[in-house]
């Protein structure tokens, strides 16, 4: 059976993304775009299929703006994590760690964190490629990861890179960006960034501006030295003349928690002169490699997988050094190499920053962990359900453009983000009144509730009946 190419959105409310009040309308899609919006019963269409949407917000499709779904889309194109939970548009290649440019036959930390057996592309342009032949049902715009140039380009990545390998790297990153990558990215938190100077990472962010591109950087610190980590940021974005983004903004550990009033306070100031945003999740949780030398006796730490030890996935930290008879320090070590899920922040840290009118929302889900956080899986509804209508952070228009029209402006996404005329047909439809995510720490991979259909570029990829057989994502670049 051929999939209708029209698609009338009938009878519900509709939030366009801006951020402006909602209203009463139908929608038609024809082919991959938004043909027309009217009052209810005005819009005619021939021949489309009929969607009722009554009782339902209609919306752009969800973007994540933080993911790490470069190979995800490969080796898992339904995206069910994803899709599920009405989110449209992925943006990979965070925190200084990209699958491109890079060819490894076994990848090195934290390169894990993109699953195993990914890194065979040299250039973006492969890479592209690869994505239109496994046809994810979600698009994915890639930004190229620090890490993964330092790892291409040197035979140590624990000092500052010379001349020559900053060269080199420069020279991989433009021609990506000549590909259409959307951005650069750091991890400076990691090991294979962490010896990276401003001068080294200034000389490849300069490299932006002349290409629309974005640089996002996971900072050194959100412990003690994130103050500083802001002011490093601000000082290579602004010698880069390059517009920034904080990742998944935070303030982590007891000695930090209240300290958002700081650091938001921090962040409102340089947007006076930079073009600087943020994203964030929504949990007081966070996720990436069980190192070590990060554990903290004081916070609860649960494991997300480990190599050695499977079988303890999604169990305590704590509770297997008691097994051992050892410190968590030890049974880290035991466990690695390995994934951790670290307890990390408080309650009113992540609902102030989350409710600063410039945060953007991204999940920072890692779809590849045996026992994933559940951010993967439930970010969007859990900001619809608990933060805007539960707990009343804002309203549900604010909610909205915080994950769609705010997200495809910083992120330079012409025609994303938004329900109006000419636009891609990147729609959710969901219930405001029972949308709320179900994952949990215990059980992380449970669908949310209250999303009813989501469309990918006009073709349905979510309905009643969960995932479609319509799997139209792009690669998107800024061309």
């Amino acid at each position: 059976m051929t999939e209708p190419t029209r698609h009338l959105i009938r009878g519900g409310t509709v939030i366009d993304g801006t951020g402006a009040d909602r209203l009463a309308a139908d929608v038609l899609v024809e082919d991959d775009r938004v043909a027309a919006i009217g009052p209810p019963g005005t819009v005619k269409a021939d021949g489309a299929a009929i969607h009722d949407a009554s009782g339902l917000i209609v919306a752009p499709g969800f973007i994540d703006v933080h993911t790490h779904d470069d190979n995800a889309v490969l080796v898992g194109p339904d995206m069910t994590p994803k899709i599920s939970q009405g989110v449209t548009t992925v943006i990979g290649g965070n925190c200084g760690i990209s699958i491109a440019p890079c060819v490894m036959a076994e990848p090195r930390a934290p390169l894990t964190l993109l699953g195993g057996g990914a890194f065979r592309f040299e250039r973006l342009r492969d890479y592209a490629e690869a994505v239109a032949a496994a046809g994810p049902a979600v698009n994915i715009g890639l930004l190229i990861g620090h890490s993964t140039l330092r790892l291409g380009a040197m035979d140590d990545t624990t000092r500052a890179a010379t001349a020559r390998e900053i060269d080199l790297m420069r020279e991989r990153l433009g021609a990506c960006l000549d590909d259409g990558a959307i951005g650069f990215s750091t991890g400076l938190y990691y090991k294979t960034n962490f010896p990276a100077t401003i001068d080294e990472v200034a000389a490849l962010a300069e490299l932006l501006p002349d290409h629309g591109a974005v640089y996002t950087t996971h900072m050194r610190s959100e412990h003690d030295g994130v103050l500083d980590s802001l002011e490093e940021a601000y000082e290579t974005a602004g010698r880069a003349k390059a517009p920034l983004v904080i990742s998944h903004h935070k303030c982590a550990g007891p000695n930090n928690w209240g300290r958002s009033v700081q650091t938001l306070k921090s962040i409102e100031a340089a947007r006076q002169r930079l073009d600087l945003s943020l994203d964030v999740y929504p949990y007081a949780a966070g996720s990436t490699l069980l190192e070590p030398d990060w554990i903290d006796p004081e916070i609860r730490t649960m494991v997300s997988w480990s190599v050695p030890h499977p079988e303890h996935a999604g169990r305590d930290l704590a509770d297997i050094a008691a097994e051992w008879g050892c410190s968590q320090r030890d049974a880290a070590v035991r466990l690695n190499p390995a994934g951790g899920i670290y307890f990390q922040m408080h309650e009113e840290d992540v609902q102030r920053i989350l409710a600063y009118p410039p945060s953007m929302i991204g999940s920072d889900g890692l779809p590849h962990d045996r026992h994933p956080h559940p951010r993967l899986w439930g970010t969007f509804p859990r900001v619809l359900g608990h933060y805007c209508r539960e707990k009343g952070l804002f309203s549900l228009e604010e909610a909205v453009h915080k994950m769609t029209g705010l997200s495809a402006t910083n992120f330079r996404l012409p025609d994303r983000g938004v329900i109006r005329e000419g636009a891609f047909a990147d729609i959710v439809l969901f219930d405001a009144d029972t949308v709320i995510d179900m994952a949990t720490f215990e059980e992380p991979e449970r669908p949310a509730a209250g999303i009813a259909a989501v469309f990918v570029n006009g073709r349905q990829a979510w309905g009643k009946e969960g995932a479609t057989t319509a799997r139209a994502g792009r690669f998107l670049t800024r061309h």
